[in-house]
Order: structure tokens, then C-alpha cells, then sequence
């Protein structure tokens, strides 16, 4: 049988101790999730499809739902495509991530949009988790070459206003995740990569207000994401929950004057699968529900089934908070936080970054402040490179 040869990589959810369980969750150095968040937040599979993609929702405290719309809604808020200013815009974007721990871990995220006419848009979107290359070795330490587990997922969306301030959006998501080489230790069944199908249902709420005498413009916005199918990583293996999340968000945007504008947001995040119980030693369940349920009594269930009931539903909310300001729609100066309960994975970083258009191009990066020996994102940096090829007429 292969196996991981720890002292060249210290991966520890590759090994196969963790396939075949119940308890599953994607660890590196067995205490930090492929997110970030630590082991102790609320177990699902493919948590790489809840770190933001993008420089400018990164620079805010990684909110994004209610901003002002541009390509990388796909991710964000899909409904809000339907706003978007050109007729064909494309955004690339780039994160070494978790630098701290593994030195070749990144994200990449490509997304694109095409207005088709005044109400309707499409959109299309790829990520990509690449988790660098892992040394393998058999029992007698003889090389049996490199492997290298990646995750993927390819997004199609569609977003139509109704009227000239509401609009809703659908997401259809694939999801290939290829971590796994070999046999569970523990049984004979050979692991394989992990497909799932899911969607995201968005909605986005746009008013013209005036606020201290100037205009200003209101936003809400909500998105449900990851809606679907269970994943395996064996022939009738077990079967793990999809990161089904909850976004909701509201956004205040300010025009100073004709050269300056600014922008307060703020974003609730809630994971919509079951909080694990409360259980003995022989697994008899002491406290909490049974988290061996259905996808959709998971997601209706997951606002009152936690052990601690009511205070620690509340606790199961992370909080995204940004700031942002422009200066003749040329540059910008982006802040926030992000806070996520110590008991529910702990996340907690400031975030800075700045933005940049000229002509058709705009170039945005993000920078989180954090403490080198309390967060494993400490020093993460994102890239973004936008375009626009036209604008609506």
C-alpha cells in the first residue's frame, strides 16, 4: 500500500485514517482546515468552496453580497450580474494560501459575463484548488513518484432583473475533488476522486436614496449556496455534506461628491448543514440531533440543532464587515474584518487592499493582517485582474 511520506509534506487529511469515518473534515497539520478555519468548526467536504476568491470582496472582510455589481458576482451574489455595466466582462484571480503551513498550496478563479440585452445575463465561472505535490513512498520507503490532489468547480449562472431595482440568479456547480491515491487503511475499499452537483438561488435589492443631503445608493442581498448532492470518496462509502452556506448582506454606498465615493458593507454567514451531536464513548447520542440526515433536513434543521441550543446557533454566524473608497471610479482604498466564533472555526483578521482602473483594465489586491501565531492566514495575498470589452447600449 502507498503511503505519504510526512517528512517531505505534513498534510495530515491525506492520510486514509480519515476516509472511511463519519467524522470527516479536510486538515492540514491535523488542526487547520483547507479554509483556514481550525477543527473545530462544523465538519463538511470541499471547504475550499468557501474561501473567497477575489482581491476586492477580499480587501472587506471577505464580504460581497450587496456591493456594487461586477464580474466576480458569479461567486458573490450571481443575481447581481444582471447589473453589471459592460456587455462582456472577465476577472482572473490568484491566492497562495495557507503559505504558513505548505509552501505550494493556491487558488485560482476565473469568471466571466455576457449581458445578452437589458434584464438578462449569463455567467460562467472556474476555481481551481491546487494542493501542491506530495512525495509517495510504500512500505519500504522505495519512491513511488509524486501525487497531486487537486479540487475543482465550474460554475454556469443566469441573472434577470425585474424592474429596474430587483433582480434573482441561479448557479448551476460541478465538483470534482481528487484528494485521495490508493485503500482506506482501515478497509479495503479503493478511494476515488469526489463529484457533486449543486446550485445557488441569489436575490439583490438596489435603492436610490438620498442621505446628508447627496445621493446614495442602498443594497441587499442574499445567496444560498451549494444546494446538492452528498459527495463520496469510495464506492459506497460514506456519504458527506456539501459547505451549503447562507449569505446575507446589506451595502451603503455614499457619493461624497462628483470625485469621491464611499461604501460601508456588511455580510452574515451561516453554514446550512448539522452541527455534530454531543456523544459517549459507544457513539450514543447525549446531546444535539443526529447529523446522519438528508441534505434538505439538514438544511431546514441546521437552525436548531445545535448541542447548546439557541446561543450557540447564534455563535454558528462569521461576520464580514468592509469599507471601501474610490476616487474618481479610478482608485481605491479597501478595509475590513472578519470574525468567525473561536468555537466554530475561529477565524478572526483584519483585511486591507487597494484597487486600481485604467481604461478597460482594473487591478485589484488584498493583503489579511493577522497574527502569524494565531492565524494560518496570516500574510495572504490575492490577486485580481479584470476586463471589460463593451459597455451596454
Amino acid at each position: 500500500m502507498k503511503i505519504f511520506n510526512l517528512q517531505a509534506r505534513s498534510i495530515f487529511f491525506y492520510i486514509f485514517f480519515l476516509l472511511p469515518s463519519a467524522a470527516f473534515s479536510q486538515l492540514i497539520n491535523g488542526s487547520t482546515n483547507t479554509n483556514g478555519s481550525s477543527s473545530n468548526a462544523i465538519p463538511t467536504a470541499v471547504p475550499f468552496l468557501l474561501i473567497s476568491p477575489d482581491s476586492r470582496s477580499g480587501s472587506m472582510g471577505d464580504a460581497g453580497v450587496a456591493i456594487s455589481p461586477d464580474v466576480n458576482a458569479n461567486y458573490w451574489n450571481p443575481s447581481k450580474l444582471a447589473f453589471i455595466e459592460g456587455s462582456d466582462d472577465v476577472s482572473a484571480s490568484y491566492s497562495p494560501w495557507l503559505r504558513s503551513l505548505v509552501p505550494d498550496v493556491s487558488l485560482s478563479y476565473l469568471a466571466y459575463a455576457h449581458k445578452l440585452d437589458g434584464r438578462n445575463t449569463i455567467g460562467a465561472s472556474i476555481r481551481y484548488f491546487n494542493l501542491g505535490s506530495i512525495n509517495l513512498t510504500d512500505n519500504s520507503q522505495n519512491n513511488q513518484g509524486t501525487y497531486t490532489p487537486n479540487e475543482f468547480s465550474i460554475d454556469g449562472s443566469f441573472a434577470r432583473t425585474f424592474g429596474n431595482d430587483f433582480s434573482l440568479g441561479l448557479t448551476l456547480r460541478y465538483i470534482h475533488s481528487n484528494l485521495y491515491t490508493g485503500y482506506a487503511s482501515s478497509s479495503s475499499q479503493q478511494s476515488k476522486p469526489g463529484n457533486a452537483v449543486a446550485a445557488d438561488i441569489s436575490l439583490y435589492y438596489k435603492n436610490q436614496i438620498e442621505e446628508f443631503g447627496n445621493n446614495a445608493l442602498f443594497a441587499f442581498g442574499t445567496n444560498i449556496s451549494n444546494i446538492g448532492s452528498k459527495i463520496s470518496y469510495a464506492d459506497n462509502g460514506t456519504k458527506y455534506f456539501l459547505p451549503t452556506n447562507l449569505k446575507i448582506g446589506a451595502a451603503n454606498t455614499f457619493n461624497l461628491d462628483e470625485y469621491n465615493q464611499f461604501t460601508v458593507t456588511l455580510d452574515l454567514n451561516k453554514l446550512l448543514v448539522p452541527t455534530p451531536p454531543i456523544r459517549d464513548s459507544n457513539g450514543n447520542i447525549i446531546k444535539g440531533k443526529d447529523d446522519n440526515v438528508s441534505v434538505p433536513a439538514g438544511i431546514f434543521g441546521s437552525f436548531s440543532d445545535a448541542p447548546g441550543g439557541f446561543s450557540e446557533e447564534l455563535k454558528e454566524v462569521s461576520i464580514s464587515s468592509g469599507v471601501e473608497y474610490w476616487y474618481n471610479k479610478q482608485f481605491a482604498l479597501r478595509a475590513g474584518y472578519y470574525y468567525q466564533n473561536p468555537s466554530k472555526g475561529g477565524l478572526h483578521y483584519f483585511t486591507v487592499g487597494t484597487g486600481f482602473k485604467y481604461d478597460i483594465f482594473a487591478f485589484d489586491f488584498s493583503y489579511i493582517a493577522a497574527s502569524q501565531q494565531n492565524s494560518p492566514l496570516a500574510n495572504t495575498l490575492r490577486f485580481t485582474l479584470m476586463a471589460n470589452f463593451g459597455s451596454v447600449k
